[in-house]
């Protein structure tokens, strides 16, 4: 009995040794988690390596993960699993509405033109009215949803006007390209590639319809427990940011390789993304509202939110 007591005596002095190590350890090197999509800044910081040099004077390392959408991304951030991202405008509305909890930190300007409305060169589809009855495809949640809503109402449509066909941007090239849908609602760089592997042709384009903001987010507690390293991976992307818009054709060739795709074609859709990363103003929350609002109004949103609610407040 006295040997079994000792024993576990033992057993409980090793394993608290050992979760004291742990401790001990993460304290000394923390961890800023950053998802990314395929394309976009996020991933040209990633490649310059910047962040891990700004941030390991803190204690910080870094650990990226890609993710094929903002949906997702944002689901990623919802759970714990990553500490920053970045999407459009359409995917933060969903989340919220799903009790994500985001705040917004900063954004790009518009760029309308990075968004659009797709038909095959030969298609008999000449405006955005012909889409009536007419298969489209598109990312459900995304930013061109938001577009499609929007160009159909300025057309005289309704949303139920047509049929919906909710595929990710793999998919829906194929779809696209088999005529399995008569139309592909899409973003850069996807935009660009369709219009130079297939000569496809623009119905409609962002102008005049939506601004195409991206946005950059982190969560409430990382914000609550690691401002310092918030303003850092700011700080970081802003560098990042200046440096691409002087040097397209140099980001092109350097994002090439890691999308998959002809610095040519890259070269285009960085010439249609909008560069100067802006903190989060009542405008652009007011804009997010009015998205909100709209899919609400559609019954495609499970509840009305506050878009506000999520502003990084002065001094957080």
């Amino acid at each position: 009995m006295r040997l079994f007591k000792k024993i576990i005596a033992v057993a409980v002095l090793s394993m608290t040794t050992a979760l004291v190590g742990v401790g001990a350890s993460y304290g000394q090197d923390k961890t800023v988690r950053v998802g990314f999509q395929k394309y976009g800044k996020l991933v040209l910081l990633k490649g310059k390596g910047s962040l891990e040099e700004k941030l390991k004077p803190l204690g910080y390392k870094v650990v990226w993960t890609e993710f094929p959408s903002g949906p997702p991304l944002l689901e990623a951030l919802n759970v714990g699993a990553i500490d920053f991202g970045v999407t459009g405008e359409t995917p933060p509305i969903f989340a919220q509405a799903a009790g994500a909890p985001l705040v917004y930190l900063a954004y790009d300007p518009p760029a309308p033109q990075g968004e659009a409305i797709l038909v095959p060169k030969d298609s008999a589809l000449k405006s955005v009215a012909d889409l009536k009855g007419k298969k489209v495809a598109l990312n459900k949640g995304s930013n061109v949803h938001y577009l499609l809503v929007k160009a159909l109402e300025k057309a005289g449509l309704k949303y139920t006007d047509i049929q919906p066909v909710f595929l990710a941007p793999s998919d829906a090239l194929a779809a696209f390209s088999s005529g399995s849908v008569d139309a592909w609602v899409i973003w850069d760089p996807y935009e660009a590639a369709a219009e130079a592997s297939t000569g496809a042709r623009v119905l409609a384009d962002g102008t005049e319809l939506v601004a195409n903001y991206q946005f950059y987010f982190t969560s409430k507690n990382f914000l609550t427990h690691d401002a310092k390293a918030v303003d850092v991976f700011l700080d970081a992307l802003n560098e990042a940011d200046d440096w691409a818009k002087n040097n397209i054709d140099a980001v092109a060739e350097q994002l090439s390789p890691s999308v998959g795709l002809p610095a040519s074609v890259l070269a285009v859709s960085l010439r249609r993304e909008a560069y100067g990363i802006l903190p989060i103003s009542n405008d652009v929350i007011a804009s997010q509202q009015r998205i909100a609002d709209t899919f609400l109004g559609l019954g495609l949103l499970p509840k009305a939110i506050t878009v506000s609610d999520l502003q990084r407040k002065p001094g957080s």
